[in-house]
């Protein structure tokens, strides 16, 4: 459906790039949370990392940020990396 009004077809173009950008820093936040996870070494601290890490993957996948599949990889990653140190 085409938009008629110029303010409509404005608006579209906003939300188009407002996605994005919150698209793009969802991601780095999610690369950051990833990142100081399997950094880490302290087990405490890396049960508190996991902990984190995952509410904001599921929060991603929910959102469609990230495919849900990706999201289990990345879960399994860091709760490998959970276990290497707590042996």
């Amino acid at each position: 459906m085409p938009l008629r009004h110029k303010s409509a077809q404005k608006r579209a173009r906003q939300t188009v790039t407002r996605t994005e950008r919150n698209k793009k820093k969802y991601k780095a936040l999610i690369k950051g949370a990833i990142k100081r996870t399997l950094s880490d070494t302290d087990k405490k601290s890396v049960e508190e990392q996991v902990k984190k890490t995952t509410q904001i993957l599921d929060r991603a996948s929910v959102k469609g940020i990230i495919h849900k599949n990706k999201v289990s990889r990345i879960k399994s990653k860091i709760s490998l990396h959970l276990n290497k140190i707590s042996k």
